[in-house]
């Protein structure tokens, strides 16, 4: 059963008149009225009755207007929903975050995403970088937000968000009362560290800060979690170096001091699948990039 027939259908039965239904439609009178007759041979039904003076519909016709209308309208919005699929404004993302950045960076992408493309759901998962690299691999997630630095030659990385590193000490350790703490001021400190099996880059760039400044660092915990992290160095199991955010967002019983600019960033980044051609994906990472600091 063809569109252009219900349509024709449609305009006939709202106009009762072939002359006028017509006109309407751009058509000849004699292909309109082959169409409906075509249309009422498809479907064994007698929608109009029909002579010299005069159209109206049958009951059967009357009750065909209703499901032509209807089907119209679905196709309409059928229409409608895939070409704003393939301007990437409906349908949905999974996206993975490491929890350090669901302070500074992912709501406020999340919230301008979601008025923006108010039909796009939005599906978020707290994981671990580690995670979110299989993750994209296996396409169980179509977008990340990780601690750099990463590699990995499927995935696609756009830096967003850079900021400084900071020691954190327990409120009460004897450097807590110091303006300024030097980095060399720990070697003989126990480290808590964000585990090498969850990010592996973030653990390589604390040690080197470590190492550019004469020692490696004494090891006494590893954690998946950033928080965790404070947390630990709250209990007094030892000082951290973590990302300055992570620290404002749970500060109780640790204090923080900057470390210098030559230091280094720490830097969260958006990684994609290379092969993914997605539009709706290609929307969210130019907006993310635009919003992120």
């Amino acid at each position: 059963m063809e569109l252009r027939n219900l349509a024709s259908f449609v305009a006939v039965a709202e106009q009762l008149s072939f002359v006028r239904a017509a006109q309407r439609l751009h058509l000849s009178q004699p292909a309109l009225s082959a169409q409906i007759q075509k249309l009422e041979e498809e479907i064994g039904v007698q929608l109009f009755f029909r002579n010299k003076r005069t159209v109206r519909l049958t009951d059967a016709g009357a009750v065909f207007l209703i499901e032509a209308r209807a089907t119209l309208a679905r196709a309409q919005q059928a229409v409608e929903r895939v070409q704003k699929a393939d301007r990437g404004e409906i349908g949905r993302l999974r996206i993975g975050f490491v929890s350090s950045a669901a302070l500074a960076v992912v709501p406020a992408i999340a919230v301008a995403f979601r008025r923006q493309y108010p039909e796009v759901t939005l599906d978020l998962m707290n994981l671990r970088t580690s995670s979110q690299l299989k993750s994209l691999v296996n396409k169980s997630i179509d977008v990340g937000f990780l601690r750099m630095p990463v590699t990995q030659d499927q995935l696609q990385f756009t830096v967003i968000h850079r900021e400084p590193f900071v020691i954190v000490l327990p409120a009460d350790h004897p450097l807590a009362a110091k303006k300024q703490v030097r980095v060399s001021d720990l070697a003989r400190e126990k480290f808590v560290v964000y585990g090498r099996r969850w990010a592996p880059g973030f653990y390589d760039a604390v040690i080197h800060i470590c190492n550019r400044h004469g020692f490696s660092p004494e090891i006494a915990q590893e954690t998946g979690e950033m928080y965790t992290a404070i947390a630990l160095v709250a209990a007094g199991a030892g000082v951290a170096i973590l990302p300055r955010t992570v620290v404002l967002a749970q500060s109780n019983g640790v204090v923080f001091k900057p470390l210098p600019s030559s230091a280094g960033v720490s830097e969260i980044a958006i990684a994609v699948r290379k092969d993914n051609r997605s539009a709706l994906l290609r929307s969210f990472v130019a907006l993310a990039t635009k919003l992120g600091n």
